[in-house]
């Protein structure tokens, strides 16, 4: 009897759970879509080995081999090649991330391979991501030789072939020229710990706000919904700076990351997608009903951020569809941005286009969040 008493209870538990779970929609969401989403990212969009990297030509020789060398590295797929640039508008590409490789047929170049005296060709990588680069560039020894062999035939052909030295591939990667993984790693994790840490705190403050029963008070009070939301967020935003003053003194005294930029034009970086997430954190914090959806949000958002952005992988390596998405996500452009400067040198102008749309998605957010806000309870 003790026992049918028992298992009757426990059915009633489990039916009580079921219940629970088909009314909390958001965890129930969550509990199918992490999966879905991870088995979509990870099998479709994650690539490590991008291929149409965006790819300078200076071409000061134009003959059959060198055209032959463009044409197979166009076949090859890794390259998407922009001819007819100058020096300085390629390496200004190369600085703002625009283009991936510089290539620089130099001038005789045809006359001293036919002669044999070394004819070089300079490849310019930005290695700032070696990750990126790297089959790229294992890549481009076989390219070449596959396009001298084609190009040239008779007595140029034996006489090229003759010297070991003849087609030469001088590689310069810059930025990261020693392949340190840590220069790539630790100024993208400044994004990625905001990204969490600055979201997940906001989105807390006003559902804790709500679930301890003190939000009445706080709507008691003469005050507009703008102020809140500015007094809610400001003090997590000097939390956000003091992250990234941890991390900055850890990436400089134990990882030895370079900083050849503005440390006020990084500052004003930070402090702009610092307000970006906690603003998100804020309209989180109005979507949730409580402390626990406010978390499942936060994660659900952290997760397309940290994969898509190009911090664990390779941004171009990515589809399309993909990349469409990260470019939607503010830790993208601020990775670019963060990398630029510490790593680049890059100035205001150069920085700029990566935090245009970070603020772009501030202001979107922002509008979301002031809209949501009820200045009484349901």
């Amino acid at each position: 009897m003790s026992s049918h008493s028992a298992s009757a209870r426990i059915r009633a538990v489990l039916l009580k759970e079921f219940v629970q779970m088909r009314r909390d929609r958001l965890t129930f969401a969550m509990i199918l879509g992490i999966p879905i989403l991870q088995l979509v990212l990870f099998g479709y969009a994650i690539n490590t080995d991008p291929k149409h990297l965006p790819t300078g030509i200076v071409m000061a020789d134009n003959g059959p081999v060198a055209r032959a060398i463009v044409a197979g590295m166009q076949t090859s797929g890794y390259y998407s090649i922009r001819r007819n640039l100058s020096e300085a508008e390629a390496r200004h590409a190369l600085a703002d991330g625009s283009l991936a490789f510089v290539i620089t047929v130099p001038t005789g170049f045809h006359r001293d391979l036919v002669r044999g005296l070394g004819a070089q060709i300079v490849v310019e990588a930005d290695a700032s991501d070696p990750t990126a680069s790297a089959n790229a560039i294992a890549a481009l020894p076989e390219i070449v030789s596959r396009a001298v062999a084609a190009s040239m035939d008779g007595a140029a052909a034996a006489n090229a072939g003759a010297h070991s030295a003849a087609a030469e591939l001088v590689v310069h990667r810059h930025y990261n020229p020693e392949r340190i993984t840590a220069y790539n790693i630790v100024p993208g994790l400044i994004g990625v710990i905001l990204t969490m840490t600055a979201t997940l705190m906001t989105a807390l403050a006003l559902t804790r706000e709500t679930e301890r029963g003190t939000m009445e008070n706080l709507l008691a009070m003469p005050l507009r919904p703008v102020e809140i939301m500015i007094g809610k967020i400001v003090p997590y935003i000097g939390v956000g700076f003091l992250q990234v003053a941890v991390i900055l003194s850890a990436a400089w005294v134990l990882f030895s990351v370079p900083m050849e930029g503005s440390l006020l034009l990084l500052l004003s970086a930070v402090l702009l997608f610092i307000a970006a997430n906690v603003t998100l954190g804020y309209t989180f914090s109005t979507l949730a009903r409580s402390q626990l959806q406010a978390m499942q949000m936060t994660v659900f958002f952290f997760l397309p951020s940290i994969l898509l952005s190009g911090f664990m992988f390779p941004f171009r390596g990515m589809p399309v569809w993909a990349q469409a998405i990260g470019q939607g996500l503010p830790l993208t452009h601020f990775l670019r941005a963060v990398r630029g400067i510490m790593l680049k040198g890059n100035d205001a102008l150069q920085t700029l286009p990566h935090l245009w749309p970070v603020a772009a998605f501030l202001l979107v957010i922002g509008t979301i969040a002031l809209l949501r806000f009820r200045r009484t309870l349901d």
